[in-house]
């Protein structure tokens, strides 16, 4: 069994997944072949919160070029994190967020 940290690999930090952190939904790039129960388990043990809910998405690596060579990015695993509404909130992203 893989442990918490080999789960949650990273939070994404973007201007679109701020937005969610003040209904306390939490977005975290995860390992390829996690499941949802994982995830909830790997993020209520790393940040002692109450997880709702877990919506997971495989995001397609794109096409890049850097002068005449091209190639692709990898593929990766996102995972958008509801907690419950009595839950407390992820330290982490609170520094972040203003």
């Amino acid at each position: 069994m893989k442990s918490a940290q080999d789960i949650i690999l990273r939070p994404v930090i973007t201007e679109n997944s701020m937005e969610g952190v003040a209904d306390k939904k939490y977005t975290f790039k995860v390992a390829k072949d996690a499941t949802k129960i994982d995830i909830k388990r790997a993020v209520e043990e790393l940040f002692d919160v109450e997880v709702a809910k877990v919506n997971t998405m495989h995001v397609r690596g794109r096409q890049r070029r850097q002068g005449y060579t091209q190639g692709r990015t990898a593929s990766w695993k996102k995972a958008i994190v509801t907690l419950t509404e009595d839950s407390k909130t992820i330290e982490f992203f609170d520094g972040i967020y203003q």
